[in-house]
């Protein structure tokens, strides 16, 4: 089993996350931001990656901690259970459909960190969610985890579906890309032998 486990404690937040690449989608998510929780827990079982995460953090100045650190932790802890990334797919891509909505994730788990970012919100929250804090949430996970994440909405005007989309589109490309193949055997999936550096 590909595991990774966090514990990340700062003045700011107290975040403990484990990780299962290879799991069934299992979630325990709390980190104090009840659709933050929901989208976690959607990447969870749509990328049938394991996920623990409790998060105390100092909501009472604002999300943007929590937020940022739980990102930031949860990419730690993918980084970590990928080791050294001998025999993934590297690659993944998906479309995600929910009722008017159209979102498109495409990334590479290339040790390379970017995020292009073509979506939009029209609304200021989700719930109690700042949706200002939901690209900077995929630009944290996508710097820690070494990942090169395009995210385009290509259509939709509810921003629950936008939300959700993206979070689903984000969770079946990272099946793909962290999956083994087992044609692949022990192989690093780049010509220079490592990915990254």
């Amino acid at each position: 089993m590909r595991t990774g486990s966090i514990e990340r404690n700062t003045a700011e937040t107290a975040i403990r996350i484990e990780v299962n690449l290879d799991g069934t989608g299992r979630y325990d998510v709390s980190t104090g931001i009840g659709f933050l929780d929901h989208m976690v827990e959607q990447f969870a079982k749509h990328s049938l990656i394991d996920v623990t995460m409790k998060v105390t953090g100092d909501l009472h100045v604002d999300q943007h901690h929590t937020t940022e650190d739980s990102a930031l932790a949860l990419g730690q802890a993918i980084l970590q259970a990928l080791g050294d990334k001998a025999g993934i797919g590297r690659y993944g891509s998906a479309y995600s459909p929910m009722d008017e909505t159209l979102a498109r994730v495409s990334l590479d788990i290339s040790g390379r960190p970017y995020l292009v970012w073509k979506a939009g919100f029209t609304q200021e929250r989700l719930g109690e969610w700042d949706t200002e804090l939901i690209e900077h949430w995929f630009h944290s996970i996508a710097q820690t985890a070494g990942i090169t994440l395009h995210v385009e909405l290509l259509y939709g005007t509810n921003n629950h579906h936008i939300c959700e989309s993206i979070y689903k589109g984000f969770a079946r490309a990272m099946r793909v890309a962290v999956e083994r193949d087992p044609r692949k055997g022990e192989a690093i999936p780049s010509t220079k032998g490592q990915l990254g550096g």
